[in-house]
């Protein structure tokens, strides 16, 4: 509870500094640097509702699935709305200090420092938004945030907690579609390392990675060691761990705005993610390798028997594999007999 309680109040201190930071800078309008991605062409401004979906259920991802210091979980959503000359990050690219510290720690002043900077150096950030955690794998939050022909494009990032650097997010999705604004977007999200931190598992200790790696997409069998808490090499492809939904808001008479608050993040009653069906994943059973052999046990001049074995590293679930003996025996004949 106080872990949940701490979330919220950290998610709701930085929505309100994200919202006065925009409120400061929400009237310049600057012309983005020219590039040769086509210019949308819509006339009028949009306003969107966003809704994030956290999927990460046991049933979904049953290995080494955090329950508890801390259960699994999302942070606040940090985005920003913005041309196409700008990245708040890039896969197959180095993540900036402040993508380090939001993957790593879930902090995010320096991340909003270098959103800040790159709005005045180039001019390519229009609005900032926040949404607040998900205190629990499967729950929803949602905002609503605005965008103009000049800045089209939405990113953003959401960090998994625990993980030692791990995030989903979208870089650079395009609301415009020429001379009109898109109804109704939808894309299902897969993890992502910052390459900044070293560990395998949800709950590793802090590992620095030197020299740093590039942004990559976690899949079911990269990284490939059985320790990855993503490894599932039974799997082609992972079940997608969160869904965003952007959805345009109908115009009404009244002047648009961003909400004074965003909307609260609801957790959702069951396993069971909103519109979809459950995913329940197999997940094997995983051992240890033998022991060695035991002392024979028996009589001189008879035959007698030792033993040899192993451990569960990894209990089955949702109709995995199920595990192998644990105990083995053979014949041998007692060395130094008298």
């Amino acid at each position: 509870m106080d872990t949940a309680r701490n979330l919220l109040f950290v998610s709701e201190a930085l929505f309100h500094l994200l919202l006065m930071m925009l409120t400061v800078g929400v009237g310049v309008h600057s012309m983005p640097v020219p590039t040769d991605v086509p210019m949308c062409m819509a006339t009028e401004t949009a306003q969107y509702r966003l809704t994030f979906t956290g999927k990460w259920t046991q049933a979904a991802f049953p290995k080494q699935y955090p329950v508890y210091r801390p259960p699994a979980q999302w942070s606040n959503l940090i985005g920003v709305t913005h041309s196409s000359d700008y990245h708040i990050w890039q896969r197959n690219e180095f993540a900036s200090n402040g993508v380090r510290e939001f993957a790593e720690k879930g902090e995010a002043w320096t991340i909003m420092k270098e959103v800040e900077e790159a709005g005045e150096r180039i001019q390519s950030v229009y609005g900032i938004l926040s949404a607040p955690a998900v205190v629990g794998g499967s729950g929803q939050m949602s905002t609503e945030f605005e965008v103009f022909a000049r800045h089209s494009y939405l990113s953003f990032i959401v960090r998994i907690v625990p993980s030692p650097d791990w995030f989903v997010g979208v870089d650079s999705i395009d609301l415009c579609d020429g001379d009109h604004w898109k109804e109704n977007v939808s894309l299902e999200l897969f993890p992502y390392d910052a390459g900044t931190d070293s560990g395998f598992t949800f709950s590793s200790p802090n590992f620095e990675t030197i020299p740093q790696d590039k942004i990559t997409q976690i899949t079911s069998s990269s990284p490939h060691h059985p320790a990855n808490s993503f490894y599932y090499p039974r799997l082609k492809h992972l079940p997608p761990i969160a869904k965003l939904t952007l959805t345009k808001i109908k115009k009404t008479n009244q002047i648009i705005s961003l909400p004074e608050e965003p909307t609260q993040s609801i957790p959702l009653l069951t396993g069971n993610e909103i519109d979809d069906s459950p995913i329940n994943t197999p997940l094997d059973c995983e051992v240890s390798v033998w022991s060695p052999w035991g002392l024979c046990k028996g009589k001189c001049g008879d035959s007698g028997v030792q033993h040899r074995t192993r451990y569960i590293l990894m209990h089955p679930a949702n109709n995995g594999a199920a595990c192998p003996l644990l105990e083995e025996e053979r014949k041998c004949f007692p060395d130094n007999c008298l």
